[in-house]
């Protein structure tokens, strides 16, 4: 089965993904090839129905997340974000990225350090939403050009991903 995730779920291949019905079509996909179903089948079909349920639910973790959502998509277009060469991310965003992470470091110092990585957090997710919605412009204007900032927006958003987590992690540390 080589259907990419999208065709999967019957959606249009776009960075836009209506999310109730990605969740109503996960349902659906689940219900028809969970294994309970394959009980009584052979031990091939069993298996193909366990690879089923797993690419099923693999492309939904995929689709609905924003992330993962914008490196299947850059994926799909032959362009590698994981790789270890990549060096698309901008000296601006890499000195920002230095100061977020000095001031989550400064934030336990801070006279109400929950308040302040309240604050702090506010700002990630502000800052995340902003790229992801660069994101939804560059991926249906579908150019080269724009697949090229695309990547670039994309790594940004895995250091802002990053971070958000790492303030979660402190945040759970003061409670």
């Amino acid at each position: 089965m080589d259907r990419n995730y999208f065709e999967l779920f019957a959606l249009p291949v776009s960075f836009e993904v209506d999310i109730s019905s990605l969740s109503e079509r996960y349902q659906d996909l689940q219900r028809s090839a969970h294994p309970d179903k394959f009980t009584n089948a052979t031990d091939r079909d069993r298996r193909l129905s366990m690879q089923q349920a797993s690419m099923i639910n693999e492309a939904y973790q995929v689709l609905k997340d924003p992330l993962k959502r914008a490196q299947y998509l850059l994926n799909l277009n032959n362009v590698d974000t994981h790789s270890e060469s990549n060096t698309v991310m901008d000296t601006a965003f890499l000195m920002q990225q230095m100061e977020l992470r000095e001031a989550l470091d400064d934030i336990m110092d801070a006279s109400d350090p929950l308040a302040s990585l309240e604050s702090f957090s506010a700002d990630i997710e502000s800052q995340i939403r902003n790229l992801i919605s660069q994101c939804q412009t560059c991926f249906s204007d579908n150019t080269e050009d724009s697949l090229k900032k695309a990547e670039g927006l994309t790594l940004q958003l895995q250091f802002l991903y990053r971070l958000r987590e790492e303030a979660e992690d402190r945040e759970e540390a003061l409670l």
